[in-house]
């Protein structure tokens, strides 16, 4: 099993988006980036810890590639607002790629150039590409916020 973290506004929608596809085995929201230990989703709604609300994807390479998770990534949110996603205002809400290594660094770097030749946007992207940290799960009840809800038809 292969791990990729992504940040794109809310992690309860970007957690659906992921949760649902062929080849995620597990999904867990929380909080990466920062420079508190253990951090709350209290204290990183403040805005205060340098935290983005992320979700970590663990995966089976052979069913999905990281190729494919950057490509759900970037076209399920808006990765041309910055510190923002919808009506989520801070940057624990930022656009943002925590690699785990060289490999998916290089992904992550060619799938953004990629967007950005292609003239989609007409802003700049500016999703963050850095190395994965420490991952803080967020509190029990952030997991698998919206499918307990029964909103599993979310997009970011």
């Amino acid at each position: 099993m292969a791990k990729a973290t992504f940040g794109a506004g809310c992690f309860w929608g970007v957690e659906e988006v992921f949760r649902t596809l062929d080849g995620v085995e597990e999904t867990l929201v929380g909080y990466m980036g920062g420079s508190k230990e253990r951090p709350t989703y209290k204290e990183v709604c403040t805005d205060t810890t340098g935290h983005a609300e992320v979700v970590e994807v663990t995966y089976d390479a052979d069913k999905v590639s990281f190729d494919t998770l950057v490509d759900v990534f970037f076209n399920n949110h808006n990765p041309t607002q910055l510190n923002m996603q919808g009506p989520d205002v801070g940057s624990q809400y930022r656009s943002v790629i925590f690699y785990a290594d060289d490999a998916q660094k290089a992904a992550a770097e060619e799938a953004k150039a990629a967007l950005i030749a292609s003239g989609r946007f007409k802003k700049d992207i500016v999703t963050a590409i850095e190395p994965a940290a420490t991952f803080w799960a967020a509190e029990e009840y952030h997991q698998k916020y919206l499918m307990k809800r029964g909103m599993s038809s979310c997009h970011i």
